[in-house]
């Protein structure tokens, strides 16, 4: 397992990060997995002996069970809490009234010390806006999440599903402001769909922000369920629950590529998907769920899979984006530019 700095700070996170979102189990979650505590426990232990030290979570997360039952297994495992990073999340819906979500101070203030409650933890390492909300200004939610990092509640913050102007914009406020700045971006990034490769990474790789990627594989389509030969072999989470948006013809045609390297390298192609991942410059860290060991342990053994340039080539040929205006304009235009 490899350690990479989140973002411009000193901070080191696994290269792989254990995701929370199929414990326990509550509404819309059930999609995702309903693990009780007893797996969850395992599963924990099992991430943290293969070195990860990173866990991310959210408040909405089986409208907070998952944030419950990640304290209860760092403490039934007697893990240490200051050699784990926790990351967890703020802007869903909580409660049925009309301040029970989005990114105000009242409702950043509150759910802050409920996560803090529900985790059984003193401070949360990475607090991260889970969305924008276009009924609070970026202002008001930058001065609340300066505040918990001035209290000691909150170590560093980040944002997540944001546009590049977005990301800009906040950057923008808080050196304007002197506030505290955003640290990492979690976003969804794939070899499948490689749209944060217009806007996003090079503003994070300009701005030296760290990249968190959710649904590496996905959403299962990348999983090794599905091919050419048929939709799905075994079923998976796409059969109940069809997300994240993906163009499914393009995949399969890069599927028959990953499945070919994978062949030579006596791999799995949710190996590949991962370690493609981990060899784009501007991953921190790729977060990984699981709801049995066998999927974690294939998920921890990705990190040891090297890809040749020949493999990275035609991995990026079959995938790469669709040029479009202004990127095909800048590229021509740079080109004399370029050492």
């Amino acid at each position: 397992m490899k350690y990479n700095f989140l973002g411009n700070t000193g901070l080191e996170v696994s290269e792989l990060c254990m995701g929370t979102m199929t414990f326990g189990g509550r509404g819309m979650w059930t999609a995702i997995g309903t693990l009780p505590q007893e797996q969850v426990n395992a599963l924990m232990k099992q991430a943290v002996d293969g070195g990860i030290n990173f866990i991310d979570t959210a408040n909405v997360y089986s409208e907070g069970l998952s944030e419950q039952m990640t304290g209860q297994a760092i403490r039934v495992l007697g893990l240490k809490r200051d050699d784990l990073v926790i990351a967890t999340k703020v802007r869903g819906k909580m409660g049925d009234g009309p301040n029970n979500s989005g990114l105000t101070k009242k409702h950043i203030l509150q759910q802050a010390d409920e996560s803090l409650s529900r985790l059984n933890m003193d401070y949360i390492d990475l607090y991260q806006i889970h969305g924008f909300d276009s009924a609070t200004p970026l202002e008001e939610t930058l001065e609340a999440l300066d505040l918990l990092m001035k209290s000691g509640k909150v170590r560093y913050i980040g944002c997540s599903n944001l546009a590049a102007w977005q990301i800009m914009k906040a950057l923008g406020i808080s050196a304007q402001n002197h506030l505290s700045k955003f640290v990492s971006l979690q976003a969804y990034y794939t070899i499948a769909s490689r749209d944060l490769e217009r806007e996003i990474v090079p503003l994070l790789l300009d701005q030296k922000i760290g990249l968190m990627v959710w649904s590496p594989l996905a959403g299962g389509l990348l999983s090794g369920k599905y091919d050419r030969n048929s939709e799905s072999k075994e079923g998976g989470r796409r059969v109940n629950f069809d997300f994240p948006p993906v163009n499914k013809d393009k995949a399969i045609d890069i599927i028959d590529v990953m499945q070919e390297v994978a062949k030579e390298k006596k791999v799995t192609v949710a190996q590949i998907a991962l370690a493609w991942l981990l060899h784009q410059p501007a991953v921190t860290t790729v977060i990984i769920g699981a709801n049995k060991p066998t999927q974690l342990s294939e998920n921890l053994d990705s990190v040891n899979i090297r890809l040749t340039k020949d493999e990275l080539k035609q991995l990026d040929d079959v995938s790469k984006l669709t040029p479009e205006y202004p990127g095909w304009m800048i590229e021509r235009q740079g080109a004399d530019r370029k050492r």
